[in-house]
């Protein structure tokens, strides 16, 4: 009998964690300014919504530990590797927290998910660029937008 109670009181107690478990999975990604801009949620697609809940894109794993970025309409926006968001031209565009020597800003409450979009064929992938050291002058909600149906 105490095996049982101690089992239920185990299982209610991760019942109650695991909201907060996977809220932590979500990666918030940042601009150069390090202004909280958009997130990559922990769904199947690793969608990547903007901070107000719109879905822009969605990760595609790369054979070599990285990630393509691809926008629902098909189109490859960049690249997702070492937490640095990159653009085809190699400058970085967004940052995972810790990735760059940024500080980063305060992160508010993120709003409702909208709901995904069919995703459009994808074009094919250009060749990797070298990367460079420094930031793009486009900003990653620019960026972002770019893959909105």
């Amino acid at each position: 009998m105490k095996q049982t109670f101690l089992s239920r009181i185990i299982a209610i107690g991760l019942l109650l964690y695991l909201p907060f478990i996977s809220y932590s999975k979500e990666i918030s990604l940042f601009d150069k300014d390090g202004d909280p801009i958009a997130y990559i949620a922990n769904d199947n697609d690793l969608t990547i919504y903007m901070w107000g809940g719109t879905p822009v894109a969605y990760l595609v794993a790369d054979n070599r530990n990285a990630f393509h970025i691809y926008g629902f309409n098909g189109k490859h926006l960049g690249w997702f590797e070492n937490g640095i968001i990159r653009d085809h031209q190699g400058y970085a565009v967004g940052f995972q927290k810790g990735s760059a020597n940024i500080s980063t800003k305060f992160e508010p409450f993120k709003s409702h998910k909208q709901h995904k979009p069919f995703k459009a064929f994808r074009e094919y992938a250009p060749f990797k660029p070298f990367y460079r050291n420094q930031f793009s002058n486009v900003y990653l909600s620019v960026f972002l937008r770019r893959g909105a149906r």
